[in-house]
């Protein structure tokens, strides 16, 4: 394991595939040794309206916003 934080930003319109995506992407990270963080911003999901979701990964994280 590396000590750098990688970071990853999802972003999309209406959100399922945004958040599966993102959970997908944790339990691998999480799988292979890292610690890991995740935000979601829902925002107007419902209504096709933007999805973001920020994942931080390495040795150690604090924030789960990039």
């Amino acid at each position: 394991m590396s000590a750098e934080v990688k970071n990853i930003l999802l972003s999309g319109v209406g959100g399922q595939g945004i958040l599966f995506a993102s959970n997908l992407i944790c339990d691998v990270t999480m799988k292979s040794g890292y610690d890991v963080k995740k935000n979601e911003i829902h925002g107007m999901s419902q209504r096709g309206g933007s999805v973001t979701s920020h994942i931080r990964y390495g040795s150690s994280i604090f924030s789960p916003v990039i």
